[in-house]
């Protein structure tokens, strides 16, 4: 934990990483709570449901429920080390299987309830979960997918009781003992698996251990101005399928014995983020710079919460929206950077330091951070490179999920290499430049093009497809695909392009994820490759950006 500090240097000075040897997450986040002499009947969790009733969780409550939950799910045959994914909206039911996977010792597999049936089974069959737990909206889409998934024994379903085939979640776990000892877990023992989207091919799966928690620690406490404090009080429009989500709120907010609000959205609504804030005195608060746009394009608001602090990260913030931050909410937006392998290693804490326009702060109390050539060597000030961290990093992933190339591939000596570009000035601050690879960032999601390319390719009129991220006032990036259509298949006149154009978006939506298909479709007669067959998307960007400049 980071001690309060009167400047940067004297956080750096007073930092120490405490990681011991056996650790669990669920008994750190929400066990030790309820030890003798901790005040159990403190509230853990508010929840907000769509109709506006309000829902309160102790620390006890939620101890008592994930034991019952894990001791359910050890009937339904999870033992240690096996997967469970977990396809549910922000909710108690989302975590108390956090909780009650962490407890058993199995791995977690957090995913967006956004994703269609193509992105479900990709990742369902190869994590090999044994066990989804998931709710009736959702059910359907793994359903449809479970004779292609062997490994797949069980589906626990909030709210499916009476229904045959599946296990209702609350019937089993109401039914199951209180009595669980959680397994005693090392600190290095695997807990999460999140999949991040690649340039190429399929998702890659990030595998966590249990100490990620720990690693988080300072990375929330930092921007959050030396998080917690009295009164605290976390909430975050990010789902909880998300590492900005479950880590960078949810769980480094129960390990401080912090309470969190939950509500699940199907669209973020800056009024109603407004007055869900004010309504439940929200005091911390973790907004994607999309979350921040859309408020600001909002106006004036009339109610608004009395925020500590507002931490962001996902993209890069501007010189207008920081200032509109400011105005808004009389704090400083901490802007804060990393990336789902490694996360929170970079960032800003206004009370402590100077804010400079453009910059994304300076390395975390804990992690070492650099900008790296392509073999790993340092490079002095001012000289862009890649930005990387050292390695044996608490926070640092394990590897990716069964791919020892890729996991090497992550790495240039001692250095993980993010994949993004950037400069550190003389005064340790960095600037992010630019990604070296092809994700699309877009809202709070990056986006790899390989997956939804794959998916497009699915489609019986699509004979090519390439896709890349175009400016978006709002998202900072959205899709746009360049598309050779098979032949017979070409649009012959405007209407006819509109149609298969809005056949094929369709076709994305349901079938990989709502939030990754193309808001853009040109139809075009080839692509730009290279020599050994791969799509030029570096081409394709440089001549939207010049078809775009032309237009202005």
């Amino acid at each position: 934990m980071l001690k309060p500090s009167h400047s940067y240097e004297e956080a750096l000075r007073s930092f120490h990483w405490h990681i011991p040897e056996r650790y669990n997450i669920g008994t750190d986040a929400i066990d030790k709570h309820c030890a003798p002499g901790a005040d159990a009947n403190r509230t853990a969790l508010i929840t907000e449901l769509e109709n506006g009733e309000i829902g309160r969780y102790s620390f006890a409550d939620l101890k008592r429920l994930s034991d019952c939950l894990a001791n359910a799910m050890r009937g339904l045959g999870v033992q240690k080390g096996d997967r469970v994914a977990i396809l549910l909206a922000q909710s108690v039911e989302t975590a108390l299987a956090h909780i009650a996977v962490y407890k058993l010792g199995a791995i977690a597999v957090p995913m967006f309830t956004l994703f269609g049936e193509d992105a479900l089974l990709y990742r369902l069959a190869d994590s090999a979960a044994r066990l989804v737990v998931t709710d009736v909206a959702n059910l359907d889409k793994v359903m449809s997918q479970k004779s292609e998934l062997p490994r797949l024994d069980n589906l626990l379903v909030v709210g499916a009781k009476g229904r045959a085939g599946v296990v209702d979640f609350w019937a089993a776990m109401m039914s199951a003992s209180e009595a669980f000892t959680p397994e005693d877990t090392l600190a290095n023992d695997p807990a999460l698996i999140i999949y991040t989207s690649g340039t190429t091919g399929s998702p890659k799966g990030a595998l966590h251990a249990h100490r990620t928690l720990l690693g988080h620690l300072p990375g929330v406490e930092f921007p959050h101005d030396f998080f917690p404090k009295y009164g605290d009080l976390f909430w975050t429009p990010a789902d909880w399928a998300w590492i900005g989500g479950l880590l960078d709120v949810l769980l480094p907010a129960w390990h401080h014995g912090v309470p969190v609000l939950a509500h699940r959205a199907r669209k973020f609504d800056p009024d109603f983020a407004m007055h869900l804030m004010a309504r439940h005195g929200v005091r911390n608060v973790f907004l994607p710079p999309t979350a921040l746009k859309l408020m600001r394009q909002a106006g004036s608001f009339p109610a608004k919460p009395h925020l500590r602090s507002i931490g962001s990260g996902g993209e890069t913030l501007g010189e207008e929206l920081q200032d509109w931050g400011r105005q808004t909410f009389g704090v400083t937006i901490n802007e804060f950077y990393g990336q789902t392998e490694c996360n929170l290693v970079v960032g800003n804490c206004a009370s402590v330091m100077e804010v400079r326009k453009g910059s994304m702060g300076r390395a975390i109390p804990g992690h070492t951070v650099e900008i790296v050539d392509d073999e790993g060597n340092p490079q002095p000030p001012g000289t862009p490179g890649n930005i990387a961290i050292l390695k044996g990093d608490p926070v640092m992933f394990l590897e990716y999920w069964q791919n020892p190339d890729a996991t090497a591939a992550k790495f240039a000596g001692d250095w993980l290499l993010t994949g993004d570009t950037g400069t550190r000035d003389i005064d340790g601050y960095f600037w992010f430049q630019g990604r070296a690879d092809d994700v699309i960032t877009s809202g709070a999601y990056r986006i790899g093009p390989g997956e939804i390319e794959d998916c497009l390719l699915k489609h019986p009129a699509v004979a090519m497809a390439a896709v890349i991220g175009v400016p978006d006032p709002v998202r900072t990036e959205s899709i746009k695909a360049f598309i050779v259509a098979k032949p017979g298949q070409t649009p012959k006149d405007a209407e006819s392009s509109r149609t298969l154009a809005d056949a094929i978006r369709n076709h994305v939506k349901t079938r990989l994820a709502q939030h990754a298909y193309p808001r853009e479709i040109e139809f075009v007669g080839d692509l730009p490759m290279t020599a050994t067959g791969k799509i030029k998307r570096k081409d394709l960007r440089e001549m939207e950006k010049a078809k775009r400049t032309s237009e202005r």
